[in-house]
């Protein structure tokens, strides 16, 4: 089953997908938001799931699916917190910091609460004020939307929570990163509102590249039209989603909508640093990691992070090379402008 919400005041309209994203039927009879069916979700996805199938089957009068009528899944959410599940991409910035990463990093997620009243529509620009200083940054990242989710669950069992699966461009302006994480309390104005996936699909959709929390596919991201990166996001994850979940409930329970990120999606080469698409690698799917690996190989780095007018583009294609969510499609705008 896939679902989308269609732009429509504060918390979208429901909609129900069909797998090839062609076309969408009404599902606000059923619960008029995302949010609505999540706090009922034992007895509304039952429906929304006949729903789908009659869709599939061709039973029902539908309408032409238009990814850029689309707000995120969630237009905003209860909770948005991301981890940092790929811990060679920490690695690689303390690496690069000449620090050390303490031993911890690999036995315990790190993991950040993020703004959540407001989300970026999929294809809605990146508004900053100015570039210069910023150090604007794309994150490509697999997120899980849960249920409600009660206190001190173990990671097996938090698995058997996540409801729904989608991706997300988790916007970094790294320039201003050091300088908040300096004051010893985290981020906060380095990071603006994320965009997500136009479509949310349950588990089941993904076949058998949905195992043990770890979604097997390649996560693509398209840099100003060429291709930056195609990490797969089941290789090099240390923590899966269930240890991410079970680490966010540690001490307190979380509600039905809540959004659990995965981190940078980032893959080894060799047991060392990845390298770029052109190079032989699987890229990257963020500027700020190949700028860490210049900096590493070559003492600076080389590569200027996102100015007024770049796009990027994020989607993850099936094995028939179908897109599975549809695409985050971005361009980054002066405010105002």
């Amino acid at each position: 089953m896939k679902l989308a919400s269609l732009k429509s005041g504060r918390d979208g309209a429901l909609v129900i997908v069909s797998d090839d994203l062609s076309s969408m039927v009404s599902a606000e009879d059923i619960a008029p938001t995302l949010q609505a069916a999540l706090d009922d979700w034992s007895n509304i996805a039952p429906l929304l799931l006949a729903r789908y199938k009659a869709l599939q089957a061709g039973q029902l009068d539908t309408q032409p699916f238009d990814q850029s009528h689309c707000a995120s899944p969630l237009p905003r959410a209860y909770q948005w917190a991301d981890g940092s599940a790929y811990v060679n991409h920490v690695e690689l910035v303390r690496k690069a910091r000449k620090a050390e990463m303490p031993a911890t990093f690999w036995t315990e997620p790190l993991m950040y609460q993020g703004g959540s009243d407001t989300f970026l529509a999929p294809f809605e620009p990146i508004s900053m004020p100015q570039s210069a200083g910023f150090g604007i940054d794309f994150e490509a990242e697999i997120a899980v939307i849960t249920d409600d989710v009660p206190m001190g669950v173990n990671p097996e069992e938090a698995l058997g929570y996540v409801r729904l699966i989608m991706l997300v461009n988790d916007v970094s302006l790294r320039g201003l990163i050091p300088g908040e994480l300096a004051k010893g309390f985290g981020f906060f104005q380095s990071k603006p509102s994320s965009a997500f996936s136009p479509v949310c699909v349950v588990p089941e959709v993904l076949g058998d590249a949905w195992q043990l929390g770890k979604l097997s596919l390649p996560l693509l991201s398209h840099y100003n039209g060429e291709l930056f990166g195609k990490p797969d996001a089941g290789i090099d994850m240390t923590f899966h989603f269930g240890e991410l979940i079970a680490h966010a409930a540690n001490t307190r329970a979380l509600v039905a909508g809540t959004i659990i990120g995965s981190g940078t999606v980032s893959n080894k080469l060799d047991d060392g640093p990845g390298k770029a698409v052109n190079a032989g690698g699987v890229g990257y799917s963020c500027i700020a990691e190949v700028r860490m690996i210049e900096t590493i190989q070559q003492g600076a780095p080389s590569t200027a992070f996102m100015d007024f007018g770049d796009t990027i583009e994020i989607e993850m294609l099936d094995q028939n090379n179908q897109s599975i969510f549809g695409q985050i499609k971005q361009k980054v705008i002066k405010t105002g402008g």
